[in-house]
């Protein structure tokens, strides 16, 4: 999938107010002394993972570096990368964007975390497709930018409205248990589901609420024939979870009963070791919902290093002067 998003970066991270303090200060006694040189900044992971937060961190750029002024070189949201492999580099006079280093560390450090964690469980699934549920778990600014992560990292589908925007496709969701607590049952909330979404929105019934997984799943059948799409198995912690044995459970009764048509969507604590669980045990699953593990993901550390000034290769003791070779980077600016 190709992405091309457009981010609008907030005014309050524009402004710099979600910097290290330091940077703003170091900018400030730069800009008294009157030194501004063109510098350049080189930009690596600590650890190996799926890049993101890239095409954020390049829009940033583009708004705050003076116009006709500065160069980045930079790989792309979705490549693999290596510890240490420069990722981006950025050159122009350094007080044109000395004050941005917290913030676009920030955005590729938990992009790429999210996106490796998700290529975690997308490579779990295998052929299996894997939707992205983890908007709740994470402070809503953030939600869309994990979501769109995770669909860097190989999700086929994200439930966010702006995790879905970014990533230029419809949001994808079922049927919450409030809306069938509401209207107190299960199949009711499915036929005023079908009653008033469009029609191209997937018909997927939450099948664990009230009754037996199985008996939900047949009632929710026989009353909407071909316009089911899916049940969604997200029995809770307390009940047991959901098993390899009632996913096949699920499976045979739908099928003994003529709904062959009707696939099986597995959610709740879903995390790679889960997801090879149900494949290793046979289990006929037709999609997976993964959430906190996901969102819930260690960033992966990034780092910036000036490794010129004013043409003059320098670094930091343990870091080798001048500029890294890394033939992937292509110029964006």
């Amino acid at each position: 999938m190709t992405f091309k998003p457009k981010f609008n970066i907030p005014g309050n991270l524009l402004a710099g107010d979600t910097t290290d303090i330091y940077f703003a200060r170091t900018v400030e006694i730069l800009a008294k002394e009157n030194r501004n040189p063109v510098a350049v900044m080189e930009v690596f992971a600590t650890r190996p993972g799926i890049l993101c937060g890239l095409s954020e961190a390049v829009e940033l750029l583009q708004a705050i570096l003076p116009a006709g002024e500065g160069e980045i070189w930079a790989l792309e949201d979705g490549d693999q990368i290596s510890a240490k492999e420069v990722v981006m580099r950025i050159k122009a006079p350094y007080l044109s964007f000395g004050l941005y280093e917290t913030v676009y560390l920030g955005m590729l450090a938990s992009g790429t975390g999210w996106a490796t964690a998700a290529r975690e469980c997308v490579e779990a699934a295998g052929d299996i497709p894997v939707t992205s549920f983890g908007a709740r778990h994470i402070h809503p600014l953030v939600a869309g930018r994990m979501d769109y992560a995770a669909m860097v990292g190989g999700c086929e589908g994200c439930s966010s409205i702006e995790g879905a925007r970014l990533s230029g496709i419809n949001p994808s969701g079922t049927i919450p248990h409030a809306l069938i607590l509401v209207m107190g049952d299960t199949l009711k909330a499915t036929l005023a589901f079908d009653k008033y979404m469009p029609s191209q929105i997937p018909r997927v019934a939450l099948v664990d609420t009230f009754k037996d997984e199985v008996e939900e799943s047949l009632r929710v059948a026989e009353a909407m024939g071909q316009r089911l799409d899916s049940v969604r198995l997200d029995t809770p912690l307390e009940r047991g979870r959901v098993t390899a044995d009632l996913v096949k459970e699920v499976r045979a009764n739908l099928d003994m009963a003529g709904h062959r048509h009707v696939k099986i969507f597995v959610s709740g604590g879903l995390t790679p070791e889960r997801i090879r669980y149900f494949a290793e045990n046979n289990a006929p699953v037709d999609g997976y919902g993964t959430g906190s593990y996901i969102s819930g993901a260690r960033p992966i550390d990034f780092t910036a290093d000036l490794h010129e000034i004013e043409g003059k290769p320098v670094a930091k003791r343990g870091r080798i002067p001048g500029l890294a070779q890394n033939p992937r980077l292509k110029k964006v600016r």
